[in-house]
């Protein structure tokens, strides 16, 4: 993998424009949508804001801000991915579920550009991103998570946090020494530590803003992830099994900050193996088996299909 480079990266005036497009985060709202103000649809099943006339869930993808088509990816004779194609509707959350070597995670990362797929196409925002490198897509806007949360142990939650923003002048050596350009590099430090601060308060971890992220619980580490990851300014997230190992008081509270960032225009694609966490919150599901998309539909459609149930639920949900 190539290192990143100046060239990589949006110019100043990009940046701008893409953090004015992006609605503000606005720690600890009030009347935004949480989870104790969802409901269930009782045509389709699917997780809705009261109100809300606008059936996600029992129509095509009509705005697609990902789209995967016929993605394979083999490792010798193995084939983890097989053909599989689904799309992503802008602003939603879709689930992606499956048993265990279904080809989720192969398929996260040849979206994400850790793997090279064989064939197949991947379009982000209407551009194409097939055998991206992983910089090059989260420049795009396109910034996934991990199962096993990767904060850099040795730096507090706040160091964490201000190293993610793109472009910052600070990353050139002549302009961090020079009398004139290190003046320019405070001026951006401050406004990212503001940042860092609001993104903090956000999702109620500013407390441990001075505490070393190897010290944090798991689930505090999960918010630390997703945090960070919106320092980047993405369109779209993909979280890779985001509830793992987390206390279920943190859960509610991680769903609650992902239903918000959605109502802010986000778009997410959830990979998770707790089915109440993906029937409950998505509005489309994407099911995967032996590497090939088995389904796509609402909830309720997914739990209806008999060979949903035999090939990961196992019995009714």
């Amino acid at each position: 993998m190539r290192s990143q480079t100046a060239d990589d990266l949006p110019s100043e005036a990009t940046t701008v424009r893409m953090r004015r497009a992006r609605r503000t985060i606005q720690p600890r709202r009030t009347g935004v949508t949480t989870m104790s103000d969802l409901e269930r649809d009782p045509d389709t099943g699917a997780a809705r804001s009261e109100g809300d006339a606008d059936d996600r869930t029992d129509r095509a993808v009509e705005d697609a801000v990902l789209e995967v088509e016929d993605l394979e990816k083999r490792f010798g004779g193995i084939v983890a991915v097989d053909g599989a194609s689904f799309a992503v509707e802008r602003g939603s959350i879709t689930g992606l579920i499956g048993p265990n070597g279904a080809g989720k995670s192969t398929t996260f990362n040849c979206i994400a550009g850790v793997h090279r797929p064989d064939s197949g196409r991947v379009a982000f925002d209407g551009e194409e991103i097939t055998g991206d490198e992983p910089h090059q897509v989260a420049n795009r806007g396109l910034v996934r998570t991990f199962q096993i949360a990767r904060e850099l142990p040795e730096m507090t939650v706040l160091e964490n946090m201000m190293l993610a923003p793109k472009g910052q002048r600070g990353e050139s050596l002549w302009r961090s020494v020079l009398p004139y350009f290190r003046d320019e590099v405070l001026d951006q430090e401050r406004e990212l530590r503001e940042r860092a601060w609001e993104t903090l308060e956000f999702f109620e971890i500013d407390h441990l803003a001075e505490e070393y992220a190897k010290n944090l619980s798991g689930g505090q580490r999960k918010l630390l992830e997703l945090a960070r990851a919106l320092q980047t300014d993405p369109e779209m997230l993909m979280l890779d099994e985001p509830m793992a190992g987390v206390n279920p008081t943190l859960e509610k509270k991680l769903l609650e900050h992902i239903h918000q960032l959605r109502e802010q225009g986000y778009s997410f694609l959830i990979v998770e193996h707790d089915m109440d966490v993906i029937m409950n919150n998505c509005e489309r599901v994407i099911v995967m088996h032996q590497g090939a998309v088995l389904d796509r539909g609402s909830p309720a459609e997914i739990k209806a299909n008999e060979q949903v149930i035999e090939a990961y639920l196992g019995g009714e949900v």
